[in-house]
């Protein structure tokens, strides 16, 4: 089962390639465009893509910013480009939603306004209103928690709505993950996973240097029924040399009859030949005591 994709806005293009994505983000720190709005899942590398373009010298708003601190930083880094990074409670904030129309605006230079006296201004010898050429980056992992309050700027920028495949985020994830078992078993499963992740690799590594059942904890991740994970543990144990061993065990542990033991199987068989890569620098795969 894919998940639905969130509702896209009229002007957003669907981006589903990771090259597609580096371009625009080029383009952007080519000085290309004004403002770039990049909508995705968690867990698709938005912001490493980013940094590794970007690099350091951009204005970074992210985790806990609030619309005053937004402000100062926007005065500090005047004219720079501006990342502003899943800042979700800025959008329900009227005074960050004021400072984020006034910033991306479709002129080069922009004035932003700080609507109320505040010491603290006086104090850091910032001006209630300055103008800026900062070029702005939403980067966002809900379309509807952005547009609810910001819907203004949709029509200001391009809007980017990251869509890729679970066979394209698994192929980028090969380019740094180093656990050769882990991100096979990952690949053999990709038509299980209605929202790809770079995460299902380290949740599972993870589980598996801490000694658990990671495959079956991946395949309950990827709600797969209980059936289903009972056939991939008997197809996993090497004590059952056939099939038929395997569908005889699975009567007898109560998963049901011979013909749904196979219907079960076929859940777990690839739609298509899962890739085959060899990463670039493999872990060794040391075994881990399973913990009871």
């Amino acid at each position: 089962m894919i998940a639905k994709p969130p509702k896209r806005p009229k002007s957003g293009v669907v981006v589903r390639a990771y090259a597609e994505l580096d371009q625009y983000i080029w383009q952007f720190a080519a000085d290309k465009f004004g403002l770039l709005v990049l909508v995705g899942r968690p867990g698709l590398q938005k912001t490493r893509n980013v940094r590794a373009v970007l690099g350091s010298e951009v204005c970074w708003i992210e985790s806990n910013a609030t619309a005053f601190g937004m402000y100062c930083r926007l005065f500090e880094c005047r004219d720079e480009p501006v990342v502003i990074d899943d800042v979700d409670s800025l959008y329900s904030d009227r005074a960050a939603v004021r400072l984020l129309k006034c910033l991306c605006q479709t002129e080069e230079r922009k004035t932003v306004a700080w609507q109320s006296y505040a010491k603290a201004l006086e104090r850091e010898d910032i001006p209630r209103r300055f103008a800026t050429r900062s070029r702005v980056l939403i980067i966002a992992n809900n379309w509807r928690i952005l547009n609810a309050n910001v819907s203004a700027i949709e029509d200001r920028g391009h809007v980017l709505l990251f869509e890729p495949s679970a066979l394209e985020v698994h192929l980028r994830t090969a380019e740094w993950f180093a656990d050769q078992q882990v991100f096979d078993f990952v690949a053999e499963h990709l038509h299980l996973i209605a929202e790809p992740s770079m995460r299902h690799c380290v949740m599972g590594l993870e589980l598996k240097e801490a000694g658990f059942d990671w495959k079956s904890r991946l395949l309950e991740r990827w709600q797969v029924d209980s059936k289903t994970i009972l056939v991939a543990k008997l197809k996993a144990d090497p004590s059952y040399p056939t099939e038929e061993d395997r569908a005889r065990a699975f009567v007898q542990a109560g998963g049901g009859c011979r013909a749904t033991y196979f219907n079960h199987a076929r859940k777990l068989r690839p739609i298509v030949d899962p890739p085959r890569i060899v990463l670039k620098n493999p872990m060794p795969d040391v075994s881990v005591p399973r913990n009871t």
